[in-house]
Order: structure tokens, then sequence, then C-alpha cells
């Protein structure tokens, strides 16, 4: 019998799996399909880790940042939220002169804004609906922001 003159190696996979692949269930939704998924009652974890935004004060941990990062994918797992979710924006309760607060998940930092402090990156449109404290906190996606009550209800705001 000839010997293969070429070895072939096989290939083993080294286990290490990108998030976006572990995560992710489906790549295909279409916009119609995401902003149905999007419009669903939040869970009551979820609600409560984004409500701890003020927890940490002036300074907060990456664990926090982590924590609430983490329960967002979990609260979405079918979907890619990168390019559409721009941050979190709610009422903060650190006293004056702060009025909101943001969670940037690009960059992974909680920031607290002055009253008349400009809020970066698209996150000004949710400032007016955050710090009347009507909702628990407002997700702001590219097209629009997601008003989320204490009980996980979720209103959507365009414009």
């Amino acid at each position: 019998m000839p010997r293969p003159m070429l070895k072939r190696e096989s290939k083993q996979e080294t286990g290490s799996l990108s998030l976006t692949s572990m995560t992710r269930k489906t790549t295909h939704l279409d916009p119609v399909e995401i902003d149905a998924m999007l419009r669903k009652k939040r869970s009551a974890a979820y609600v409560k880790a984004c409500q701890n935004l003020d927890a940490g004060g002036h300074t907060t941990n990456q664990k926090q940042v982590a924590a609430i990062l983490g329960a967002l994918r979990d609260e979405f797992p079918e979907i890619e939220l990168a390019g559409i979710f721009l941050g979190l924006v709610s009422k903060c309760y650190l006293g004056d002169p702060y009025e909101v607060h943001t969670l940037d998940p690009a960059g992974e930092i909680i920031e607290h804004y002055k009253k008349g402090q400009s809020l970066p990156g698209g996150l000004e449109k949710a400032r007016h609906l955050a710090a009347m404290g009507s909702y628990a906190f407002i997700e702001v996606y590219t097209d629009c922001c997601r008003a989320i009550g204490e009980d996980g209800s979720v209103s959507v705001v365009k414009g």
C-alpha cells in the first residue's frame, strides 16, 4: 500500500470560541424581528442589575460594569446589539450637581453627568426621560430610546 507523501496534520480545536459565537444563536434577524424582541418586558434580574448604576458612587469598579453588561447579553442572547445599542441612561441619585449617569457598552464605563454637561455618543436624546425619574432607566439605540419601567415594562420613544 502506498504511503502518502504529504503528511496531513489534524487540526484540533483550541477550545476558544468567540463571545459572539457562544452567545448569539441567531445571526440573521431582520429589523422587524429585532424590534419585536426588544419590545418584550425585561426580566427582574436585568432591571435590578441596571438599577445598580449608582451603587458605586463617583467611581465604579469593572466587576459592576461586567455584571451589568452580562445581564444585558443574557437578556438578549439571540440579538447582536453591537452597532445598534448605544448605552444606558438613568437618573443619578448622587445629588446636586449630578443629574444623570450613563453606561457606555463600548468603553465599558459608567459616568455621572452634571446638569448642562452634554452626554456623548447619541445618549443626549435620553437625558430628559432619564432625568424625570419616571423610568428605572433608558436603553438608547440608534433609532429610538426604550424607557424601562420598574416592573420591566418597555415604552418605545422614537425621534
